[in-house]
């Protein structure tokens, strides 16, 4: 299974500015946790990632702040300890490694490291939740991460459905085929919701959806109706792409 470098990882920590690292260090923590065999060192790690879980909950409390360091830290000497003195049938501390990269801070690395041992499904329905957006898809947002776009372009495309979840089902269909096609972008969207305003019956909503899927022949068809009702320019807008224009093309070719 392949696996995604850091760089890749840590597209979602510049994504948001309230990103939940107490979420993110308990959730990697819950996830790898489970896979250290040495009984006595899991329970090293879980305290220590409690520790650091506690401080992250509240970065201003300069008592926890100084324990956090700490149990980072002795986790950090014990690992080393362990590697220099094991022989043969080493105890391995690869999985240890991987959350006390994350007690470090270093969220991205550790994700790199877990996601041969998770699997990325769960890291990115961690990471996601993590951003912590408000009216955010996070639905559509992991769809598209699991169809190969990368985080920067999942998460926005993500924030754009969520500030548009009122949009009718006929556009939200639309929308979400140019999502996963990686073509929705802020200019695309602005134009969209002058369809969304529009007030459409059934059948126009079917003609423009028609429309906005780019079929030519219905294209010229419906140009054709709007310059014999007057609309030269609205015809040109239409045949040259701008969606701005399929709202009325539907409302006009439809009567």
């Amino acid at each position: 299974m392949g696996v995604h470098l850091e760089q890749w990882w840590a597209q979602f920590l510049e994504a948001s500015d309230r990103f939940d690292a107490a979420y993110l260090v308990e959730g990697l923590s819950d996830l790898v946790g489970p896979y250290i065999k040495a009984p006595l060192l899991r329970r090293e790690v879980k305290i220590a990632a409690d520790t650091v879980i506690r401080y992250l909950e509240r970065p201003a409390a300069a008592e926890r702040a100084e324990q956090a360091g700490e149990a980072a830290d002795r986790l950090s000497r014990t690992l080393e300890r362990i590697k220099d003195r094991s022989t043969g049938a080493a105890i391995s501390t690869d999985e240890a490694e991987i959350i006390s990269r994350a007690l470090r801070g270093e969220y991205a690395a550790a994700a790199a490291a877990a996601e041969r041992l998770v699997g990325d499904k769960k890291l990115y329905r961690l990471f996601v939740t993590a951003l912590r957006l408000e009216r955010f898809d996070i639905p559509m947002a992991l769809r598209l991460l699991d169809g190969g776009q990368s985080p920067r372009e999942a998460v926005r495309s993500g924030h754009l459905l969520g500030r548009y979840s009122w949009w009718p089902s006929w556009l939200l269909r639309i929308v979400t085929e140019r999502a996963l096609a990686g073509t929705l972008d802020e200019e695309t969207i602005a134009a969209l919701d002058k369809c969304a305003y529009a007030e459409l019956t059934p059948l126009q909503a079917n003609l423009a959806r028609k429309l906005l899927g780019g079929n030519p022949a219905l294209i010229d068809t419906a140009a054709h109706r709007l310059i014999s009702l007057g609309e030269t320019e609205a015809a040109a807008r239409l045949r040259e792409g701008d969606v701005t224009a399929v709202a009325l093309a539907a409302r006009l070719s439809a009567l």
